[in-house]
């Protein structure tokens, strides 16, 4: 039956995975010219039967549209915006509560383009979306790279162009060109006096991006724990596994076993810890594998990739189906009896660790869930460390009993008997990875700015889920593992209301209070779309030299603030520090606050070329991508949150801070900074 089940579950992955390879749209492109300046880039579609491809111009609030992006030109500009031409369907839909326009069968976008230049240079790509009645594409682009000698030149435009040129001329300067100023644009929405901030010159713009490592080092820095939190982490989530059906009724046996074969009570004590240092490497090299195989940049980088983040969800959500009795995730049987044969074959501390690793491959339909979540929540950390410091954790917790009961036998009488509660364990476990589910799809929709998963969708979720498990442990109803007679005995009663009491305290988050025992969690406030509280900060600017150059204009200090979407420490500074009326008078007040989100999938406008800082050349394509090379190449550090406060030359006025919710140093941080501005 488990093997079967396995297997189920294998071709329900591939399945998925050919799911998501799908290819129902096929589009090519061309660039069609005349005896003109004028010219367009034509992208013909054929879409499969059943499927259809949204139109422009559909709103942030809509599906994906389609849209045209231009990564590199020369010689060519464009003219209006992207055309669709074909059979355009217009109909109510009432998911997204607006009408749609998309086609079917056949589509084509045009983008009008003129030349400048007797010779032309474009690297650009569509962006679409398609849908069918069950499922949707993520957003897929079409490449579209042309160049060649210009049929004719607008004059006007050349003059135009020629201008611009001129200007880009003047901004380069220490490796950066005009894009490094013009890209991530101030948000108009974040700043409400734009007007006021002055354009930078070549040697501003220069002097704000001038490295201020070695002047940071001075102060003293706060130490960052994230590590020991690491690990904490994979300690529980071992005591956790210890009470699964899958490893709390092996230990007693385990144990029994040493003491039986071994006349020598210290001998089988001895073997008993091996046991459990066997089980401690074992997973330790699971978590270096994960640590090489990705490194801390891929790690980093998966934690806002969206189709990985999408990709956790799912896996979480299918951890869950397994704890709720759905399926049993197991390892091939053939793979532990093997090992298990190699252990009687041996002897000695080879025969002890054979046996270790037989535990952990039939222990993993309940170990398996814990682990890959504890995996995937620490590539948020992006540190080449955190996974193995991770699986340590989990597998100090697994051994501990081992070694404990074979020094004192007499424990194991005391121990509670496996049963039904194992099974209510294994539910509540699911739930919890359920609701974790959410926060990595909400990680993937910030990042990308689709808009699925605002603050109170999010919530309201949350909501759902721990008000479920609590009827679940009241015994309001069961799942098909459970046992028949299930009673609610008094650990459970506790735990479902607890439940219950958290489920009733996120309701008003539904209206724009701040919770804060979820912020680390929940989307950030400002995706909340009715909200009562008005006690915020709120960023007057999202681009580093603009709000400079209105800090410089208004004479007041700069707080930078190097955040990210998916930063859960960035999120628990926001509501249980910012929300502070102190904190909150002196950054609105006192302080210009930029905000730069590491992990803006925005494009930039034109790409750029840099040379990091261990000397490797790097491609910057996205607005985080620029605002990550800044917090590095300028402050020499990637880690988010990171909070640092500037006087109007872009020197540090003290040290940096980073995650710490004790709102009095908060303060003084704050205090140190203006002081030292009016010094």
């Amino acid at each position: 039956m488990r093997k079967a089940m396995s297997l189920a579950l294998l071709l329900l992955v591939a399945m998925f995975c050919n799911a998501q390879m799908a290819d129902p749209v096929k589009f090519k492109s061309h660039l069609k010219t005349g005896s003109t300046a004028e010219a367009e880039i034509v992208f013909d579609g054929k879409i499969a039967h059943g499927w259809h491809v949204y139109s422009t111009n559909l709103g942030s609030d809509g599906p994906i549209e389609a849209s045209f992006h231009v990564d590199k030109k020369d010689g060519v500009e464009l003219v209006g915006k992207l055309t669709p031409r074909g059979h355009e369907i217009s109909m109510m839909d009432n998911m997204f509560g607006m009408k749609l326009r998309f086609f079917e069968n056949s589509v084509q976008f045009v983008q009008k383009v003129k030349f400048t230049k007797p010779t032309y240079t474009i690297k650009a790509y569509l962006e679409y979306g398609a849908c069918n009645d069950e499922m949707c594409m993520p957003p897929t682009q079409v490449n579209a790279h042309f160049s060649g000698k210009s049929p004719a030149i607008d004059g006007k435009a050349a003059a135009d162009e020629k201008s611009a040129d001129d200007v880009a001329e003047t901004l380069k300067a220490g490796g950066l060109d005009s894009s490094m100023v013009k890209a991530g644009a101030v948000d108009s929405v974040a700043i409400a006096d734009s007007a006021a901030a002055p354009q930078l010159d070549n040697a501003e713009v220069q002097k704000l991006w001038t490295p201020v490592i070695k002047e940071l080092a001075k102060f003293d820095k706060p130490v960052s724990n994230s590590l020991l939190y690491i690990f904490l982490a994979g300690l529980v989530g071992g005591f956790l596994a210890l009470f699964t059906p899958c490893v709390w009724p092996i230990i007693p046996m385990t144990v029994s076993f040493f003491l039986k074969r071994n006349k020598d009570r210290k001998k089988a004590i001895r073997e008993a810890i091996t046991y459990g240092v066997s089980i401690v490497v074992i997973y330790v090299a699971l978590g270096l594998i994960v640590s090489l195989l990705f490194g801390a940049s891929a790690l980093n980088a998966l934690s806002t990739n969206a189709i990985f983040n999408i990709l956790f969800c799912l896996l979480l959500v299918v951890f869950a189906a397994s704890f709720f009795g759905a399926f049993e995730i197991t390892l091939p049987s053939s793979w532990s009896n093997k090992i298990d044969q190699k252990s009687d074959e041996t002897s000695g501390a080879l025969s002890i660790f054979l046996m270790a690793f037989t535990l952990s491959l039939v222990s993993f339909s309940c170990t398996g869930p814990i682990i890959g979540f504890l995996l995937v929540a620490v590539a948020s950390e992006g540190s080449i460390v955190a996974p193995t410091i991770g699986m340590l954790g989990f597998a100090v917790a697994l051994a501990i009993p081992f070694a404990l009961f074979a020094m004192f036998p007499t424990l194991l009488k005391s121990a509670p008997k496996s049963g039904g509660w194992m099974n209510v364990l294994k539910v509540v476990l699911g739930f919890i990875e359920l609701a974790f589910a959410l926060k990595f799809l909400s990680v993937a929709d910030l990042a990308y700015g689709w808009h699925i998963l605002d603050r109170e969708t999010f919530l309201a979720l949350w909501i759902a889920i721990f008000s479920l498990l609590g009827l679940y442990l009241l015994g309001i109803f069961n799942f098909p593992h459970d046992d028949e007679n299930r009673r609610t005995n008094v650990p459970q009663f506790f735990l479902a209301l607890g439940s219950l009491a958290f489920a009733f305290y996120m309701i008003p988050g539904l209206w724009g209070a701040p919770l804060k025992a979820v912020s680390a969690f929940a989307p950030p406030m400002n995706t909340q779309d009715f909200n009562l509280y008005k006690n915020e900060v709120h960023p007057r600017f999202k681009d580093f030299e603009a709000g400079m150059a209105a800090a410089r204009l208004e004479g007041k200090p700069v707080m930078i603030d190097f955040t990210g979407f998916g930063c859960v420490n960035c999120r628990k500074m926001e509501a249980a520090v910012w929300t502070d009326a102190k904190v909150a008078d002196m950054l609105n007040n006192k302080y210009v606050l930029i905000s730069l989100y590491v992990d803006d999938k925005t494009p930039l406008p034109e790409q750029i070329t840099v040379t990091d800082t261990d000397g490797t050349q790097r491609t910057l394509r996205t607005v985080g991508d620029k605002w990550s090379y800044l917090q590095r190449h300028k402050f020499g550090s990637n880690t988010q949150p990171m909070y640092i406060l500037l006087d109007n030359e872009g020197k540090p006025l003290t040290g940096s801070r980073s995650y710490d919710e004790d709102i009095n140093e908060y303060m003084n941080f704050l205090k140190v900074g203006l002081d030292n501005y009016n010094k």
